[in-house]
């Protein structure tokens, strides 16, 4: 359970804050929800309270989870299928776990390759939002701005 203020973490959509817990009738049934603003892109979400663990909701990672998340980054590109559809679909897997590892690895292998061969227009949205999901935690979990964490991951990438 968890309350108004938690920082927590939407697999899909990314890291915000729960700013609410109100009741709403949806489709003719009453039941609890999570109001979470997603501060970047703006946004705010119902999630059903009853639902929370199916949807993997979990609490945004701490210091020791945040180095090895950069560990990762900086880390070698792991084995890819060289089929576009395989990748694809093994990726989309990895950013749904809502595993802030995980998608860090997509983040880095999907930069590797766009860097070294150039990403397709579906990989190259997989990425955006991978990074996305990857940048909205990052920048709870160390309490920064969008902006320093951009440069931070810019940086691992550029050397």
């Amino acid at each position: 359970m968890y309350n108004v203020g938690d920082y927590v973490v939407y697999p899909m959509h990314g890291a915000g804050v729960i700013v609410a817990i109100e009741e709403r009738e949806v489709l003719g049934e009453k039941q609890k929800y999570y109001i979470m603003a997603l501060p970047i892109g703006d946004m705010k979400v119902m999630i059903p309270m009853k639902s929370v663990d199916d949807l993997g909701l979990r609490q945004v990672i701490g210091d020791d989870e945040v180095r090895l998340v950069y560990q990762i980054l900086e880390g070698d590109q792991t084995a890819m299928s060289s089929n576009w559809n395989r990748r694809y679909r093994a990726n989309m897997e990895k950013i749904k776990s809502g595993d802030i590892f995980e998608v860090a690895e997509v983040v880095r292998n999907l930069t590797i390759r766009e860097n070294e061969k150039g990403l397709s227009t579906g990989e190259r949205k997989m990425l955006d939002n991978a990074r996305q999901i990857l940048m909205s935690e990052l920048v709870i979990a160390q309490e920064s701005t969008e902006e320093e964490i951009v440069e931070r991951i810019a940086a691992i990438f550029q050397q």
